[in-house]
């Protein structure tokens, strides 16, 4: 059995080819359970960690389950909040046909998801990205959202300075220029695609800051009492999801005003198993809010090692 690193998976996945995959996963119709979200505690923090299992299959030849652990805090012992592990099988079998590095894979299938996203909503012209969080995404959200607009301009924001400007540092695209911004409201005037990644348990976006035209990218609170937006940002939006039943009860974003009566699911647009199978259409203005709200689905993962295990078999057969 294959172990795929990380390093190989950076190389093994580009946005190029990794984005229409995705859509052409989501295009399918395939039936794949909810992912299982457990709350545990970890005394030495003081705060709950959560185990995320998260099977998935193409009603084909291929079967995977992603085993990640989130804690929030590993940032204090220079680790990333999210580790684990992708086990991918032989569907028919059940035989392992691979182990994956589960942080790199989620990164990599989290930003091309955003990237799909963007594709069916954002304005073709959008040309400034701000994206908000210093964690493992951001760098690759950068990536991903310039392979599908013509970004020439990405400012980023952290809490951090010095961590804002590790990502600044970290990723270089021809013309495009990457610096940091002093705070989030003047990298929201000045951009058009808002990509929001981080593990705050409180609102970063509000919607008295947002202009017509813009597209909104909200990919952190990822547990029912976590949020990243206030109400009045889906008030101003058209809002759409990765996945509708996951999106309405994972995350606060969403939960929390639907709890409150502030929105409907009936007021979500699409999720991207409707867009990429032609069921429901974008149709959107110049003036137009979008906003896109991402939990993550396990059928992003597969999707993911799929490419990467058919593109490592076939580096392996030409190899002598």
């Amino acid at each position: 059995m294959k172990y795929i690193e990380a390093d190989q998976l950076e190389k093994l996945l580009s946005y190029e080819e990794l984005i229409p995959k995705i859509n052409e996963a989501f295009a399918q119709d395939y039936d794949i359970p909810m992912r299982h979200h457990h709350q545990y505690p970890n005394p030495k923090e003081g705060i709950e960690s959560t185990l995320l299992l998260m099977p998935a299959w193409d009603n084909g030849e291929n079967l995977g389950v992603k085993i990640v652990n989130v804690s929030p805090n590993n940032s204090k012992y220079n680790l990333p909040s999210i580790q684990g592990l992708y086990i991918y099988f032989d569907l028919h079998t059940g035989t392992p046909k691979a182990l994956m590095d589960a942080k790199k894979l989620t990164t990599k299938r989290t930003a091309a998801a955003s990237a799909l996203a963007s594709q069916y909503l954002s304005r073709e012209d959008s040309s400034t990205l701000l994206v908000i969080g210093t964690g493992a995404l951001s760098a690759e959200l950068i990536q991903a959202h310039c392979a599908v607009r013509p970004i020439s301009k990405v400012l980023v924001w952290g809490r951090s300075i010095e961590k804002s400007q590790h990502i600044v540092n970290e990723v270089s695209l021809e013309g495009v220029s990457i610096s940091t911004v002093q705070s989030i409201e003047e990298g929201i005037k000045q951009s058009d695609i808002i990509s929001c990644a981080t593990l705050s348990p409180t609102a970063l976006v509000f919607g008295k800051d947002l202009h017509p035209g813009q597209h909104l990218d909200m990919i952190g609170a990822y547990k029912p009492d976590m949020r990243e937006m206030d109400d009045e940002v889906l008030a101003k939006s058209d809002v759409y999801v990765d996945n509708i039943e996951g999106a309405t009860k994972e995350t606060g974003d969403l939960a929390i005003p639907i709890a409150n009566g502030t929105f409907k699911i009936e007021d979500i647009k699409a999720d991207l198993f409707e867009l990429a199978q032609g069921k429901k259409n974008v149709e959107r203005s110049a003036e137009t809010i979008t906003c896109f709200k991402s939990v993550g689905h396990a059928l992003e993962d597969l999707a993911a090692a799929t490419l990467a295990f058919e593109k490592l078999e076939t580096i392996n057969s030409l190899t002598p």
